[in-house]
């Protein structure tokens, strides 16, 4: 299995990058557009009305992979689903777009005879993020006034799987 690639490189919100060139046959996304983990964007109940609302923010702008968004997910749907059943609606409000590039090097020997360097160093698509800024919603829950507590809860659990930090807002 390949070994994900430190989130340090890819964190920061800069440009996104695609390639455009004034020859034809360079100009294209190479890779396409790798898969994404994400299984569900809305659990629970969506049709029926509630009173209490809840929102998982983010203070710092920066990427977010997609493989964090769903482990944040399973880990507040899980909390959810234990305590309340099917009595609330969560929806995931971000989705991954941006697509993370990896330009592989090899160093050690026949190294010459495999990379290119940087000559035309484009990269491979190797991961997909979401782009948030602060202040932004990553998650919404809504559900009665009598389980905020639990919706609290489970927010807070799936606030520590993001590489950003994050508050709960009540609506």
């Amino acid at each position: 299995m390949v070994k994900i690639r430190k989130f340090s490189a890819y964190q920061n919100l800069e440009r996104p990058y695609t390639r455009i060139s004034k020859y034809s046959k360079k100009n294209f996304v190479r890779g396409g557009f790798p898969s994404i983990k994400i299984t569900k964007f809305d659990m629970g109940t969506q049709q029926k009305e509630y009173d209490g609302k809840l929102l998982l923010t983010s203070t710092r702008s920066m990427n977010v992979r997609h493989n964090a968004i769903e482990a944040a997910r399973m880990t507040a749907n899980r909390v959810l689903e234990k305590a309340l059943g099917k009595e609330y609606h969560f929806r995931v409000k971000i989705y991954p777009f941006h697509v993370l590039r990896e330009n592989p090097l090899a160093a050690g020997a026949g190294a010459d005879r495999m990379s290119k360097g940087m000559q035309r160093s484009y990269g491979k698509a190797i991961s997909a993020a979401a782009r948030v800024k602060e202040g932004q919603a990553l998650f919404e829950l809504r559900l009665s006034k009598s389980q905020l507590k639990v919706g609290r809860e489970a927010l807070h659990r799936g606030a520590s799987k993001f590489p950003c930090p994050c508050k709960v807002v009540a609506v």
